[in-house]
C-alpha cells in the first residue's frame, strides 16, 4: 500500500490536472458552441462565468468526497478530512482559473475573433498541462502534452458541432 504522503501528493497532482483539462475543455467546449451557435458578447460572458463558478465549486465537492471516500477504503477506517479538503481546495482553484483561459477573448475582443483565441489558448493550454505533468511524473514531456491537446481537441470539436447544430435549429 502506498505512504500516506505518496497518496496525498499523487491525489493533489491528480486533482490539479483534471481541474485545468476540465476548467479549459468544458468551459472552451461551452463557450465554442455558444459562440457559433450566434449568441451575443453578453450572454456568452454571463453563461461563461456562471459555469466556471458552478462547475469549479461541484468539481471540488465531488474531489472532496470521492477522495475521502478512497481514503477510507484504503486504510479501511475513518481518515481525517484534511487531505481531501486540500484536494478540493487544489480541484476549485484549479478549474476556476483555468476557466477564465478561454472566457478571457471574449471579455476583450469581438466574438469572431474571440472565437478563434480561445480554442487557441485552450489548446496551447492543455499541451502546457501535459507538458507539466509530465515534468512532475518524470515522463515524456512530448507524448503528454500531444495526448492533452488531442483529447481537449476532440471535446472542442464536439461544442463547435453541438454549437452549429442547435444554431441551425
Amino acid at each position: 500500500m502506498p505512504s500516506k504522503h505518496r497518496f496525498s501528493s499523487a491525489s493533489y497532482l491528480r486533482n490539479f490536472v483534471f481541474g485545468v483539462e476540465d476548467g479549459l475543455v468544458s468551459t472552451v467546449g461551452l463557450l465554442s458552441g455558444i459562440a457559433i451557435a450566434g449568441m451575443n458578447t453578453r450572454m456568452i460572458l454571463t453563461t461563461g462565468i456562471i459555469l466556471i463558478a458552478i462547475e469549479a465549486f461541484s468539481m471540488a465537492v465531488g474531489s472532496f468526497l470521492s477522495e475521502f471516500s478512497s481514503e477510507e477504503y484504503l486504510v479501511k477506517s475513518k481518515v481525517s478530512a484534511r487531505v481531501p479538503l486540500l484536494d478540493g481546495v487544489v480541484m476549485f482553484f484549479s478549474y476556476f482559473i483555468s476557466g477564465f483561459i478561454p472566457l478571457a477573448p471574449y471579455i476583450f475582443i469581438p466574438v469572431n475573433l474571440a472565437f478563434w483565441y480561445s480554442i487557441s489558448l485552450s489548446l496551447a493550454s492543455l499541451f502546457l498541462l501535459g507538458i507539466i505533468s509530465a515534468k512532475v511524473a518524470k515522463l515524456d514531456i512530448v507524448r503528454s502534452g500531444f495526448r492533452a491537446l488531442a483529447v481537449g481537441g476532440v471535446a472542442i470539436v464536439a461544442g463547435i458541432l453541438l454549437g452549429k447544430i442547435m444554431g441551425a435549429l
